[in-house]
């Protein structure tokens, strides 16, 4: 290399200063309304080339949410990038200008510039202005150049032509010869404006003076700085030879269509030499500096002069080659001469249209609206002309359709509302077809899926449930399962279940029942019972996980079926004080004579509360029988003499549940020749309509009454103990006062207060009739006991003690009494009869059947 050459990369940068203080800085030119820049090459990684977000009047700040890009194709270098912070498009990797724009001329590159929401699309081309970073090269460092002796003066001597990738002003300008004293140097201009040296004789050679002459040949390009090159010609000077080979003309031009297969003749070149023998035979070759690509697609034949092609043409890497092709004789002292071939090729439809998917959003909402933007689609079409003009159509029965925005570009849009439920996932098929003959297409299949919007409700497999659950039930075992569905997808179609809030029986049905909010599945939290709740329904909700969600409900219908698990209750007789029942029966009772009836009641329903009635155990079979449907208890014969006086029986109730349960009572029955008036055990007992029907406390309520009454009982006497046991202490009278209580002697007690006991209380003879006890401080304040005691005292016998003023029934305080003139009632709430119930002495014993 010459000693102009630059040689760093300090020097490198210091051009490019120089350059861009002589070309101003890079600026925009708008052509056929786009954007076009100037940026010179060789510029580090960083370097401005122009803000793009100020020029296309974009906000800076929405840019990355816009995804400002640069669209490329795959595999393409990207020689410049946009900063998304700013909007200024930089270079991104050093740009060769020789290597990006292989043929000379203006070297551009064309960018498409892609922005989302809404969907823009622009077009920037950027011009690679050359910079002097090569020097001028020649093929070889040192010439070979044979020139008779006998060459007259004036006689020219073309020299191989120095190479410089840079163009315009920056390629080879000038060339130099050093100073000697035989040759000069002329510099000639080809029609493509390029420059090549002559070497002209101007003295007369003298091979036996000097056989060789040394000079050194510089080429100058013509940039600022200015880069130079050399080469050594080596001038031998020879026996004469003195005609030299000639073409039929300096140029040539051929056609040629692209795809010709290699071994084509591309032209016939013939040289002529006037001289004969070896001296006018003309071998043919590519000259020193034809380039390397040019060696690779062509053969020259040395002998025939045929230029034949040897590798595969491409109309869209280059559309014309430059053949440099010398003819010399194979004669002592040669010269060679040289020609230019010029190929032109002739494009064919040799490329299939190129389709890119530029930006895809996918997938798509199902309620997405028509003329949603689904993606952009550029097509590509290397050939030119009508092979490169291209058309873009997608498949049939599709909602989709192309929209041209740009030429070449297209944007995907929906032209109808989509259903996810329908069609989940669609398979566009895009045909690019271009314009040549025959025309060549290209399909690309895009998958859109359709993304699920929660548009659809869940649905449960049946509009109601019945559900069958036998009583006593285990708490927390299942009792059915409901299930729904969902046509949604993801979390539109995850259903949770859930009980609506609701009361069965003035308790919330939480307590009931339960679900699994991911199953479905149904249990029960408590044991139930069929003589409490036969039936009750609840209302069960599916709800999706979707935003907002949806729901459904269902009734289901919980049916409690009942077991054998009450025993028959015994209602009538009852035995009084813990003893057993007795009754009276005259001795002159004749066969069939009514006894008594037996009556028993069961909680259960149906079979399990039908009841049989049957004498288990007596004194004497033959004398009693018991009605296995009534339980009435009749005599089978007339009493004997020797009859017993006191029968003993039991009669057992059996129901009929699988297994069934029976009850028994005993009865003492004594044989009297006189019937006295007195009450029998076996009374009237007449149940309530509730109560009838089968109320499930029957058996609470008759405990709950016998220890309500004996609690109650022993409070008295301890508060009329206390009560004597202050008056004597006391200066008071022994009355109550009037306004406070009232004895009322011989009265019986109401039908809503407290039975009266059968033992009956009597004052002693010459008492009072009654004596009235007020017991202050003894019990509640309002409250007025008394004890009416008649002639028969000495038996012991008691009433019981009425107050004068109960407390209601439905107070939740203690504490607080009722007023004086309200009367003890006997809660109307219990469902089961009250076995103290006595009917009047003169009405025969008899239960009404259950």
């Amino acid at each position: 290399m010459g000693a102009g050459e630059g040689s760093g990369r300090g020097q490198l940068f210091l051009r490019s200063l120089l350059f861009l203080l002589l070309a101003g800085p890079p600026g925009r030119h708008p052509a056929r309304g786009q954007l076009r820049y100037a940026v010179p090459e060789e510029l580090e990684h960083g370097a401005f080339v122009a803000n793009l977000g100020e020029d296309l009047g974009l906000d800076v700040s929405t840019l990355s949410a816009r995804r400002f890009r640069i669209v490329s194709r795959a595999g393409a270098r990207q020689h410049l990038e946009v900063n998304l912070e700013n909007g200024i498009l930089f270079v991104n990797e050093r740009i060769d200008r020789e290597e990006v724009c292989e043929a000379g001329g203006t070297c551009l590159l064309h960018l498409q510039l892609l922005v989302e929401s809404p969907l823009e699309l622009y077009r920037v081309e950027v011009e690679v202005l050359d910079i002097n970073d090569h020097a001028p090269t020649f093929p070889w460092q040192e010439y070979v150049l044979e020139v008779a002796e006998s060459a007259v003066l004036g006689a020219r001597f073309p020299l191989e032509s120095a190479q410089d990738p840079d163009v315009g002003t920056n390629s080879v300008h000038t060339y130099r010869l050093s100073p000697n004293g035989f040759f000069s140097l002329e510099v000639q201009t080809r029609s493509d404006a390029s420059k090549f040296a002559e070497l002209v004789l101007e003295r007369a050679l003298d091979r036996e003076q000097q056989r060789v002459h040394r000079v050194l040949l510089t080429a100058l390009d013509g940039g600022v700085p200015e880069r130079s090159g050399t080469a050594h010609i080596l001038v031998t000077v020879l026996d004469a030879n003195d005609n030299v080979p000639a073409f039929d003309q300096p140029s040539y031009g051929v056609s040629l269509p692209e795809d010709a297969p290699a071994g084509t003749l591309v032209i016939q070149l013939n040289a002529t030499d006037l001289d004969e023998g070896p001296n006018g035979e003309i071998e043919y070759s590519f000259s020193g500096h034809a380039p390397p690509r040019v060696r690779e697609l062509f053969h020259i034949e040395p002998r025939s002069g045929q230029v034949l092609l040897k590798g595969r043409l491409d109309y869209e890497r280059a559309s014309l080659h430059e053949l440099y092709v010398q003819a010399k004789d194979r004669g002592p002292s040669a010269v060679a001469v040289h020609c230019r071939v010029l190929v032109h090729l002739l494009d064919v439809n040799d490329n299939a249209p190129e389709v890119t998917l530029t930006s895809v959003s996918t997938p798509v909402l199902e309620d997405a609206p028509p003329g949603t933007v689904i993606a952009v689609i550029s097509v590509l079409d290397r050939d030119s002309g009508d092979n490169g003009r291209v058309s873009c159509e997608v498949g049939p029965n599709v909602p989709f359709e192309l929209r041209s925005s740009f030429r070449n570009y297209y944007t995907l849009v929906t032209t109808q509302e989509l259903d996810r439920e329908v069609v989940p996932e669609y398979n566009v098929s895009i045909t690019a077809r271009d314009m040549g003959s025959p025309a060549l297409l290209t399909r690309s299949t895009l998958t859109i899926p359709v993304s699920d919007v929660n548009d659809n409700a869940p649905r449960f497999l049946q509009p109601s449930y019945s559900v069958y659950v036998m009583e006593n039930n285990a708490p927390g075992a299942s009792i059915c399962s409901v299930s729904a569905l969902d046509p949604d997808c993801q979390q539109n179609a995850y259903l949770s279940y859930s009980i609506a809030e609701g009361h069965i029986h003035g308790m919330p049905v939480g307590t009931y029942v339960s679900i699994n909010s991911d199953s479905g599945h149904m249990y029960a939290l408590r044991s139930l019972d069929y003589e409490q709740i036969r039936s009750f329904q609840i209302q069960v909700q599916a709800q999706d996980a979707g935003f907002p969600p949806l729901s459904a409900n269902v009734t289901v219908h919980i049916f409690v079926l009942d077991q054998n698990d009450n025993a028959p209750v015994i209602v009538s007789p009852m035995p009084r004080n813990g003893s057993v029942a007795t009754e009276l029966v005259p001795r002159s009772a004749r066969p069939g004579y009514l006894v008594g009836t037996v009556s028993a009641v069961d909680a259960d329903a149906g079979l399990n509360s039908r009841l049989s009635y049957q004498l288990l155990q007596a004194t004497d079979f033959t004398l009693f029988s018991v009605a296995p449907d009534t339980g009435e208890l009749r005599t089978l014969r007339s009493f004997l003499e020797q009859d017993a006086s006191r029968q003993q029986l039991v009669v057992q109730v059996r129901d009929g549940g699988q297994p069934a349960l029976s009850a028994t009572v005993s009865l003492l029955l004594s044989v009297v020749e006189t019937m006295p008036q007195t009450l029998s055990d076996f009374s009237e007992f007449s149940l309530p309509p509730e109560v009838s029907s089968s109320s499930p406390l029957t058996l609470y309520l008759l405990v709950s009454l016998g220890s309500i009454s004996f609690t109650f009982l022993l409070a008295i006497l301890i508060l009329t103990a206390i009560r004597c046991r202050g008056e004597r202490r006391s200066r008071q009278g022994d009355s109550c006062s009037p306004p406070r209580c009232h004895c009322c002697p011989g009265s019986r007690p109401s039908s809503d207060g407290l039975k009266t006991s059968n033992l009956t209380a009597q004052a002693p003879a010459g008492s009072a009739a009654a004596t009235c006890l007020d017991v202050p401080g003894g019990g509640p304040p309002g409250y007025c006991y008394k004890v009416c005691l008649g002639p028969e005292s000495a038996q012991s016998d008691f009433m019981f003690l009425k107050p004068c003023s109960p407390p209601r029934n439905n107070e939740k305080d203690p504490g607080k009494r009722s007023r004086p003139e309200q009367h003890l009632q006997v809660s109307k709430e219990a469902k089961q009869p009250n076995t103290d119930w006595l009917p009047p002495g003169t009405q025969r014993p008899a239960l009404k059947r259950y």
